[in-house]
């Protein structure tokens, strides 16, 4: 993960997303970190970074986990594909 500088970064946003696009980027003001910069590689990545973030997709997930754990689940092998 790196650090950059605000200012630094409003100066050369395409270079900063660029190397986004292969590690986190820190954003800080006045030396405090203030935001992160993601950069995707492809659109895949972008709705994966979605669905990990979507407040209501991740409480569906928690909801099949509670199922599955009361064991109110279907096995794979009785899913006919």
């Amino acid at each position: 993960m790196k650090t950059a500088a605000l200012n630094r970064v409003k100066d050369s946003l395409s270079k900063y997303l660029r190397m986004a696009e292969e590690e986190e980027i820190v954003i800080t003001r006045h030396g405090k970190p203030a935001g992160i910069l993601i950069g995707f590689g492809s659109e895949d990545e972008w709705l994966d970074y979605r669905l990990e973030h979507d407040p209501r997709f991740l409480q569906r997930v928690e909801r099949a986990r509670r199922h599955l754990r009361a064991g109110q689940g279907v096995p794979l092998e009785e899913i006919d594909l």
